[in-house]
Parts: structure tokens; sequence; C-alpha cells
């Protein structure tokens, strides 16, 4: 399952999934994702580095929403 908010418009009406991939430029929220796997929201976070790391201040965080964990940060604490 897959969900993607940009200027929010949603692509797809399900409600989100479990695990809630954030990135964030110059401060601000770019694109969210949302699966209920956790497998495919770590791929994910892997390819959100590659496709939008250069962006300005990019940082990429994973989040369970069940739990309110973060459970990875891109790029990590210096």
């Amino acid at each position: 399952m897959f969900d993607s908010m940009m200027a929010g418009c949603h692509s797809n009406p399900t409600p989100p999934g479990r695990f809630h991939l954030i990135l964030t430029a110059d401060g601000r929220p770019v694109v969210h994702g949302w699966w209920d796997d956790r497998g495919t929201a770590d791929r994910k976070l892997a390819g959100w580095v590659g496709e939008y790391g250069t962006l300005p201040d990019a940082r990429i965080t994973l989040v369970d929403e069940e739990t309110g964990e973060e459970l990875a940060t891109w790029p990590g604490e210096a």
C-alpha cells in the first residue's frame, strides 16, 4: 500500500499505513508516504535518499504511527 501527498493532493483515498515516511527540505514538508509493511518503508527510505538527498537541507524520517517512535532518520545525527 502506498499513499503519497504532494501539495495537499492525495493520490490514494484509502487510510494511510502504519509506517510514515516524511521528506522535508528547507524545513518544509515536501513528500509523505505511508506503508503497512516495515520492509517496504525501509526500502522507500533508501530510495528517497537517492532521489531527494540533494535537496537543500533534505531530511527524511520514518515514523511508526502506532507507537509514535521515530525509527530512522537521514541524514543521521552528526
